[in-house]
């Protein structure tokens, strides 16, 4: 799919989830946090759950297999597009564990940071642990994944190479 009418796509789908990511979470009510756990997928409220599957496997499969350009269109796509960024996951079944954990970590790659780069890099040590647990052999995955990565530093905590580097910490 050309990355074109990916950004097309992208684009209709985060003026959608707009609305849902920007919603206000109610922090004084106790249940707060079982509420947010019990709602639906926000690509599911918006009913673009397929839509947003597809555009999401086609960026990561740009971002796997594109020169340095695509990977830079890739990760200013999902900049530009911080509810998709935020509101469309990874979902389905995975041939192994490896394959997972590559395509998520692929995931993190390709967003090049979130507004906290620190959920980033919990999310990296998370996917280490239950990668390392499921037995993958995650130092070649990381190393990989981090030469796709990009190198700028968006926060002051590193460039999302250097946060993807430090999946070889153990936690």
């Amino acid at each position: 799919m050309d990355l074109a009418v990916i950004r097309e796509t992208v684009a209709v789908i985060d003026a959608l989830l707009r609305d849902i990511a920007d919603r206000p979470v109610d922090l004084t009510d106790p249940h707060w946090q079982a509420k947010l756990s019990a709602a639906r997928p926000p690509v599911e409220e918006a009913g673009v759950a397929a839509e947003a599957a597809a555009a999401l496997t086609a960026l990561l499969d740009s971002y796997e297999s594109g020169a340095e350009a695509v990977r830079d269109e890739v990760r200013h796509i999902f900049r530009a597009h911080q509810a998709f960024s935020w509101g469309v996951g990874i979902r389905g079944e995975f041939p192994s564990a490896a394959a997972e954990f590559r395509r998520r970590l692929l995931h993190v790659s390709a967003r090049d940071q979130c507004a906290d780069p620190r959920d980033d890099l919990v999310q990296i040590w998370e996917l280490c642990g239950w990668a390392r647990d499921s037995g993958v052999d995650v130092e070649p995955v990381l190393r990989a994944v981090a030469d796709l990565s990009g190198e700028v530093d968006h926060f002051g905590m590193g460039s999302t190479r250097r946060l993807i580097q430090r999946g070889l910490e153990r936690h």
